[in-house]
Order: C-alpha cells, then structure tokens, then sequence
C-alpha cells in the first residue's frame, strides 16, 4: 500500500514533459536576453561597463517576470554574477586604476551591501508581525469580529471584509499573505451559507461580489501604508538612493489619506452596483461568525501583547522616526516578541516568506543602486529628459504616471515593475526643470498597490481571488479595467491636487 501512494503521488509530478521544457526555456531566456544586450554597441554616452552590467540587470528583471526559480535565487544570481565579473561589469577604468582600489574587496563590499540597508530589515521585520497575527489568531478574530456585526447583509459585508484588510494592512506587509493567509481563508466559508457555489452558475448570488471586494480592498490598503505591500518598501530605497528623498511612514499615509478614505468608503458600493450580488440579506453569517469566535475564546494573552507591540511599533515609524531609525524600532518589537513569548526562536528561524523576501529584496537594492553607481542612471535620465524638452511640469508628471501605471500590464509583479520602472521615472522626472521631485515620487510610490487590480495576475492576492471560482476571466478583466481606471482617474484628480497642496 505504502508504495502504490507513493506511486499515486509522485504520478502527477511527472506527468506534464512540457511545463519542464517551459522551465527550461524561462531559465534560457534571462540569459540569453541578457547576451543579446551584451552584443549590442555600447550608446553614444554610455561608459561600457555601465552598459554591461545594464543588460545582467535586464537579464534579472526577466527572470523576475518569468521566474523559472523563486526570485531570491534569481536576485542573488544576478548580483554573484556581477560580483565575479566586477572588472567589466561594476567598476570603471579610472576605479581600477587606482594602486589602492581592491577589486575583490570592493566587489564583495557591493554584493552584500543591499543586506545592510535598513528598508531590507524593516520588511524582515514586518515579516514576523505578520507571524505573530497568524501565530495568536489575532488577525482571524479581528475580521471574525467584523463579519459578525455587519455580516447579515451583502453590503456591509463587503465593507467588513474591506475593513478587516484595512485594520491589517499596516502591520501586514505582504498583501499575499494578508490576504491568502487571514482574509480569504474566513470569506472562502461565506458564499456557501448563500448557496453561492464556485464554477456555478450560483457563484453571482453573492460569493463573485465577496471575492472582487476582497482584492480591490487589498489593493487599496497596499497603497495606503508603506508598511502594506513590501514593494513600497522597496520603492521607498530606491528614491532615498536615487534623487535623496526620504519619505516617512507619516509622510506616506498623509499623502494618499483623502483618496484612500475615498476609495476605502466607495468601493463597495461601487462593486455592489456594477457587479450587484443577487442575495442582499443573511441571517446566516453573523451567526457561523459568533460560533467561530466562541471558538477562539476569550482575547489571549498573546494576542493582548501583540496589539500592544504592534502599536508601538506604528507610534514609533510615524512619531519618533528622528529617535529611532524605523527598520531598529521593528527589531526591538521582533525582539519583545520573542521575550515574552509571543514568537519563539523558531518561529522566526522556519519563516520561509520572510527570509526569501530578505534575500530577494536585499540583492534587488544592490542592484539598482548599482545602476546608480554605474552612472546607467544618470545617462538614462539626460537621455529621457531631451526627450522630454518643452513639456510643462505637470504635464510630465501625469505622462509619466500613466506610463508608469499602465506598463503593469506587462508585469505579474509589482517587485520586477518597482525594480524595473522606478528609476527611470525618477531619473527622467529630475531632469524636467521645475519639477516638484516629492510630489512626483509620492504619486508613483502610492500607484504600486492601486495598480494591482488592472489583471488577475497584477499583484500577490490576485491569482488567489482568481482561482477561487467566482470570478470568471471576463468578469475579472472587465472589472479590472474599469477599477484601474476609476484608480487611476482618482489618483490624478484627488490625489494629485492634495498633495501638491501638502508638499
């Protein structure tokens, strides 16, 4: 018996020849699009080495989008490779030169400098709060608490399950797992209570309307906290070390309040009425969310602690960010957490997510701050900035937002399009005279969450939702253009105006 399971199991693996040749090609094809690059003259301006180590960064953004391995391993093959072929590819002829300049040293120096970058840490941090939400039941008992109260009709139901994101969102900075790990797990039983089945004609009784709220809501909430989606996070150091702006977790949540109040407080009533359930009352819900919270029982003391931790840790990022640099305050609650038990050593040491985000993010700063470094940054900037001669500053701030948002369509990441994109609009945006430099990298930054919802693929959560057999492929496309684009028009009408009023 015990070797027909086996048998039984492993089958299926085996079973698809072509997804391997897919995996195949996917590894290939960073590689070769990055040799392609290399064969390319070098541009009129362009030193070669800066050219050279342009096209790995290329060959990286590829494995990113394609992902033949998890993109830590991409991210870190990129940076050993550039490491190794530092000669060509990192330092210029006149830093080579030098008597006193230590090739192998420096290139070591630059290939582990992303893990010494403070944004790394604050995202590992954030991390184990995330943990500790999961670990306490804390996070299921705040959404359970909302379903129970506003849970008997669809509509606020759908603002139940909005502000249950939105009271995680801050502490929570993986969208994927604040939604696939606490949101959808407790939706995932409601539709049933309607007879709302997936893959069913029923779906649209009110399990498709549950399910569109629930990843509009996590887009939402991605832009309006830093902390929320790590790819702000990573955005954040790519503008500290690009054009020297330092955007704070206050300055961050001020810039995008009025339009996420707005959106937090519309959007499911936008979704009732474009895409209306066709059961409006249940007493049933509140009643399966009364017994799932006898269930968890009283507030433990875990739970008690955390919310304590947690609390401390936001008054530290918004209040005290002169005292204390943000990524340390989170290391000390990640270190009260393991005193008092709320997390134990182990905990941290098995958190897969967290360390492979650690590593990804950190190559990934590398990276582009070699791009910087390389003087890629500065050429691409002069070069975009010609091309941009005569245009009014605000003119080209919303061209190149549109750009920047719309070019998401090309990414199932929001990691490879931060990476990608990011500095070339910073770069190009300082070179345009007259150009309000905050306001232009607010308005990008707090576009990387909104965006998600334009495809099924377009942020972390989306393939869960999509997946879940409630929101048919034209359904999904259809309301993803018409979200993206309500998103975005709000970005530049409400967005825009306040905080160049602010900033």
């Amino acid at each position: 018996m015990k070797e027909l399971t086996k048998t039984t199991v492993t089958k299926p693996e085996s079973k698809p020849a072509g997804g391997k040749k897919n995996r195949l090609l996917f590894m290939l094809l960073p590689v070769l699009v990055a040799v392609l690059l290399l064969l390319v003259p070098v541009p009129h301006g362009l030193q070669p080495f800066a050219w050279h180590f342009f096209a790995i960064f290329v060959g990286v953004i590829v494995g990113l989008i394609f992902e033949p391995l998890p993109g830590a391993v991409i991210g870190l093959t990129g940076v050993v490779v550039i490491a190794l072929g530092g000669k060509w590819l990192l330092f210029s002829p006149e830093q080579l030169a030098d008597p006193k300049f230590k090739l192998a040293g420096q290139a070591f120096k630059w290939a582990v400098s992303g893990f010494g970058n403070s944004t790394v840490w604050l995202i590992f941090g954030a991390f184990m709060f995330a943990a500790g939400y999961d670990k306490t039941q804390f996070g299921r008992r705040l959404a359970l608490i909302l379903v129970k109260y506003l849970g008997r009709r669809s509509l606020t139901l759908g603002y139940a399950i909005t502000f249950a994101d939105l009271l995680l969102a801050p502490f929570t900075p993986s969208n994927t797992a604040r939604s696939g790990g606490t949101i959808y797990p407790i939706i995932a039983n409601l539709p049933p209570l309607y007879g709302s089945k997936p893959n069913d004609p029923s779906s649209r009784k009110i399990g498709s309307y549950l399910m569109w709220v629930a990843i509009t809501a996590a887009c939402i909430t991605s832009s309006m906290f830093l902390s929320a989606l790590a790819p702000n996070l990573l955005a954040l150091a790519l503008v500290k070390s690009i054009v020297g702006i330092n955007i704070s977790w206050g300055t961050w949540f001020i810039a995008f309040l009025p339009l996420g109040v707005l959106l937090i407080l519309a959007m499911p009533l936008l979704a009732y009425w474009l895409y209306p359930p066709e059961v409006k009352i249940n007493d049933e819900v509140p009643r399966w969310a009364s017994a799932e919270l006898v269930k968890l029982g009283k507030l433990t003391r875990n739970e008690i602690l955390l919310l304590v931790f947690v609390c401390s840790a936001l008054l530290m990022w918004i209040f005290a960010a002169d005292w204390i640099e943000p990524a340390l305050a989170a290391l000390l609650v990640v270190t009260l957490m393991l005193w008092t038990g709320v997390l134990n050593w182990n905990d941290i040491t098995s958190n897969k997510p967290a360390w492979n985000t650690f590593v990804w993010f950190a190559t990934l700063v590398a990276l582009a701050d070699g791009l910087s470094s390389t003087g890629f940054i500065s050429w691409l900037g002069k070069e975009g900035g010609a091309l941009m001669t005569g245009i009014s500053p605000s003119v080209a701030t919303i061209v190149l937002l549109l750009a920047f948002y719309l070019l998401h369509y090309l990414f199932a990441s929001t990691t490879a399009h931060t990476t990608a994109l990011l500095p070339a609009m910073l770069t190009i945006a300082s070179t345009i005279p007259g150009i309000n430099m905050q306001v232009f990298c607010l308005l990008m930054v707090t576009s990387l969450g909104i965006m998600g919802i334009i495809t099924p693929y377009g942020t972390g959560p989306s393939p869960i939702y999509y997946g879940s057999g409630y929101l048919p492929t034209a359904d999904y496309w259809r309301l993803g253009t018409i979200f993206g684009a309500i998103f975005l028009v709000a970005l530049l009408v409400i967005g825009y105006p306040w905080m160049t009023m602010m900033f």
